[in-house]
């Protein structure tokens, strides 16, 4: 059914579902999620390339290294849901 027939409006996506952070090594895993996204979705090549991530804020505290993730360029093949 389309969005129009749903009166359905905004950025949410429908899929979308709520849940709730059980641990510090799954708050890792979502953290780590958030920061890779920009790659995953070809947006940059390289996890500090995007400017709005609060990946930066995890590396001025030494919490990352600025190349955590790597470079796509230096990887082959194809990868994605």
């Amino acid at each position: 059914m389309s969005k129009l027939k749903k009166r359905e409006k905004g950025i949410w996506q429908r899929r979308y579902w709520e849940h709730a952070i059980r641990d510090e090594e799954d708050l890792e895993r979502h953290v780590d999620y958030i920061h890779f996204n920009p790659v995953k979705h070809g947006l940059v090549t390289r996890v500090r390339d995007w400017s709005l991530s609060s990946f930066h804020r995890y590396v001025e505290q030494g919490t990352l290294p600025v190349d955590w993730g790597g470079d796509m360029r230096d990887i082959s093949g194809q990868f994605g849901e």
